[in-house]
């Protein structure tokens, strides 16, 4: 695992550039455009390059649908067919969290008879970046 300094501020700036260039759509050229006003090129480059050895890594993808606390006496209580409340209502949208941070929000969806995720809404990329500090 990655220790929290080991990306500098100017990486940082780099990732957050991928990440907005990725959510609008636009190709990968533009955000090398956007480095090239940069000291030397060989300085832009290194980031992007850098990053595709991290993109095989697998991480772990968690779907919240809601929390729920409770005592030993009722968790030891459940049987089949009983319901736990949960903190979240009915048509709140259910949290995407990526090794515990949150990403996205989304809502349930069904496909090929497996449930899904259509993500609704996505962190923007300052935020994500600020929970990794």
């Amino acid at each position: 695992m990655m220790n929290e300094g080991a990306i500098d501020e100017q990486g940082l700036d780099d990732i957050g550039a991928a990440i907005e260039a990725e959510e609008a759509g636009t190709p990968q050229a533009a955000a090398n455009e956007k480095n090239k006003n940069s000291d030397s090129e060989e300085e832009n480059s290194a980031p992007i390059q850098s990053l595709d050895f991290i993109l095989d890594i697998p991480l772990k993808v968690t779907v919240e649908l809601g929390r729920s606390k409770m005592a030993i006496r009722e968790i030891l209580q459940l049987a089949q067919g009983s319901v736990v409340e949960l903190s979240k209502f009915a048509g709140e949208p259910l949290e995407v969290l990526v090794n515990e941070k949150l990403v996205a929000r989304g809502e349930v969806v069904v496909v090929n008879e497996k449930f899904g995720v259509r993500l609704t809404d996505i962190i923007s990329p300052v935020e994500r970046i600020e929970q990794l500090k």
